[in-house]
């Protein structure tokens, strides 16, 4: 019965197959000289999002690949599923303010989730800020939250469809009531409050509202605004006028004693100056504590008249030091925790503690030890997975942390900072028993010989006949580390049979700086080499065969999905590319794209073009290749990856592809990089991808 039901599935395939007809793209005569090699760029007029050509090429294509996946036939089915998944509570970790607990909470299908308090946990929780009702269709998310000195106000962020621009505004505690006066132009910004008088945030110039998702972002710079005064008044802190492309933050201690400013050149490196306010005598002096560019460093807090800091300098796996802004040379500083074997991944305080968390083969070990690094203790983990939410304040005697893994929802401990004891505070009611799943972690070895991690999650029984349908998820870059989460949406997939793997990457932190280092600039190569090396390992212990692989990752990892396809493609079936860097010699012309050049190099650069050009996706597709099924996905307010990317990337792919295996592009509407999207359209989404990779590896629903 089942070889009938996939040749009737393989069948109708085959007629969508043969229907689709993609629109008509036109070719301009562009052509790029890079130190004497000529590229040519024939769709560049598509990075040009405001023209009515572009938007009408966007309108047929999203026409495209709305008809082909509403033809097959599981779609709604899917949609409906994952509906019945996603719909259970959903809270955040507790947070002490003032008389207050707060807390964020999701229904089921809110769009976003929504900002309670409570007076103790017996009193009922009243809502403090709903997002959901700053806009009728969710699009208007909350980013950053902050609250003054005395809990007097608070500010947050309000992002509009999922652009990286933020609006601040100033909520009065006690009745709930916004404050007149707003705050424009936030990039890449917390608030740092000073009293209850006004806080420090970081923002651009105002830009051109036609180009504002395009343009590149340049002089950034650190302002004080104070509470019930317009922007207009607000006081410049820092700016650096000779370097235009560097972003600037501020953090004020919590007892107000230093400003700490952290400027970087890019997504590594970055610098810290500080001012002593509590010293008449420094006026607006700022003084060097750590120099930059080349290690990584970061304020933790100050014991007494000394600063604590993690850094990189000296330890790839970082270490925490005391540095004397008096004498804030380097040979005078003292190390509070020596580096380890293991990554430092964070270090937060709370009570007058620090809380270290370590990253052992990606899973968390989280230490508690007092500031002078004496009277370690480890908190003890449930399982293998991802530990966060070790911060507070210095009067605290408690905190709230969460725990997650792949077969492990959310869960919320309460931390006695006194006993040191961990009791547990709340459960996630997932409808699915994930009693039914498992997760192990296995090693491949890559080109070089370097050994690297993968977790496998499915269900168990599994059989290793070499015919399991795999999705294998990978980012490798930024010195971002890929560790055990809950993924609701996953769940579905694994419901049906399938297999997630989660591959740790060189490029990612997970073994610290130098794991880093191994995976950018002209190491890039090496993330693609991980990511073969580890599906090959699945179809060498038959867990799968090239007929079965789906593979996907997102922005970073769009790049990497955009790379392995188009260098293997006959080992993929389906790759799902999400709002990827794809073009690799124009990247830095764009918004925040030129702060990535620390990780890849600028094509403006002639031994970085050597390397760039060499696994660039874009100017490495091919005419007549068969390369796998492929659904890119994008959102038409990201102005982190402009679309543009995704736009080239699909019209190019779309002629060179040899007519075998679709090739589709699916742009949302009124969404950004993904940071905010409502529910409504993260299941929309996964309804589009989930059936497009079970179709086009042949599953059944």
């Amino acid at each position: 019965m089942k070889i009938i039901v996939f040749t009737i599935l393989m069948a109708i395939t085959t007629e969508i197959f043969s229907q689709i007809k993609y629109p008509d793209t036109k070719k301009v005569d562009q052509e790029d000289n890079y130190f004497g090699t000529i590229i040519k760029d024939p769709y560049r007029w598509l990075e040009d999002d405001n023209s009515a050509e572009t938007k009408a090429w966007v309108k047929e294509e999203n026409k495209v690949t709305d008809d082909y996946v509403s033809k097959i036939p599981f779609r709604e089915k899917v949609k409906k599923r994952l509906e019945e998944l996603w719909n259970y509570p959903k809270f955040g970790s507790p947070f002490k303010q003032g008389d207050y607990y707060y807390f964020y909470k999701n229904d089921g299908l809110q769009n976003q989730s929504v900002l309670y308090r409570q007076k103790g946990f017996d009193a009922e929780p009243e809502v403090f800020i709903d997002p959901n009702k700053m806009t009728k269709d969710g699009t208007a998310a909350i980013g950053t939250l902050s609250f003054s000195k005395n809990n007097k106000y608070a500010v947050y962020m309000e992002a509009q469809a999922g652009s990286d621009w933020e609006d601040a505004h100033i909520i009065n505690v006690n009745d709930k009531s916004l404050l007149n006066h707003e705050v424009h132009f936030i990039k890449f910004s917390g608030a740092s409050w000073k009293g209850d008088e006004g806080f420090y945030y970081s923002r651009y110039p105002a830009p051109d509202e036609k180009n504002k998702l395009t343009t590149q972002n340049q002089f950034h710079k650190v302002y004080y605004h104070i509470v019930g005064t317009p922007q207009s008044d607000d006081v410049l802190i820092y700016e650096d006028k000779e370097h235009p492309l560097r972003t600037i933050n501020a953090n004020l201690s919590e007892d107000e004693h230093f400003l700490v400013i952290t400027t970087s050149e890019g997504t590594s490196g970055s610098e810290l100056w500080v001012k002593d306010l509590k010293n008449a005598s420094s006026k607006n002096h700022f003084i060097l504590l750590v120099k930059g560019f080349d290690t990584e460093s970061n304020f933790i807090d100050n014991d007494g008249d000394r600063l604590l800091v993690r850094t990189n300098d000296d330890a790839p796996n970082y270490k925490v030091v005391s540095i004397d802004p008096k004498n804030p040379s380097k040979e005078n500083w003292e190390t509070i925790i020596p580096e380890r074997k293991e990554l430092l991944e964070s270090a937060g305080t709370a009570g007058g503690k620090l809380f270290l968390t370590y990253l052992q083969d990606a899973s968390s070990r989280v230490y508690q030890t007092d500031y002078k690094g004496h009277n370690a203790y480890e908190i003890r983990m449930p399982g293998i997975g991802t530990a966060i939410g070790f911060n507070g304040y210095k009067k605290d005697k408690e905190i709230f942390y969460s725990y997650t893994s792949f077969n492990s929802p959310n869960t919320i401990f309460r931390y006695d900072l006194v006993t040191k004891k961990s009791t547990l505070f709340r459960k996630s009611d997932v409808k699915v028993n994930m009693d039914n799943y498992e997760t192990l972690q296995s090693f491949c070895t890559s080109k070089d010989g370097t050994k690297v991690p993968m977790f496998i999650t499915y269900k168990k029984g599994l059989k290793l006949d070499g015919n399991n349908p795999v999705l294998l998820y990978g980012y490798g870059g930024f010195n971002i580390a890929l560790t055990p989460a809950f993924s609701i949406s996953n769940v579905f997939f694994l419901e049906q049979g399938g297999v997630y793997v989660q591959v740790n990457l060189r490029g990612g932190s997970e073994y610290g700086e130098d794991w880093h280092k191994a995976g950018m600039l002209q190491n890039k190569q090496n993330v693609f080499d991980d990511f073969i090396a580890a599906t090959e390992f699945l179809i060498d212990k038959k867990y799968t065969n090239p007929n079965k692989i789906a593979i996907r990752g997102g922005s970073n990892g769009g790049l990497l999905i955009g790379a392995v396809m188009t260098q293997r493609p006959e080992l993929f079936k389906v790759a799902i590319p999400q709002v990827g860097v794809l073009d690799m010699l124009r990247y830095h012309k764009f918004t925040i794209g030129w702060a990535w050049a620390t990780e890849y190099g600028r094509s403006d650069n002639k031994v970085d073009f050597q390397n760039l050009i060499k696994y660039s996706p874009l100017q490495n597709l091919k005419a007549g290749i068969k390369y796998p099924a492929t659904l890119i996905t994008t959102g038409d307010h990201d102005d982190r990856v402009v679309p543009a990317h995704s736009f080239k990337f699909a019209a190019t792919l779309q002629a060179d592809n040899d007519g075998t295996n679709p090739t589709l592009i699916r742009i949302e509407t009124k969404a950004g990089h993904g940071a905010g999207k409502p529910t409504s359209k993260q299941i929309d989404e996964a309804a589009d991808i989930w059936t497009f990779v079970m179709y086009n590896l042949g599953m059944e629903f």
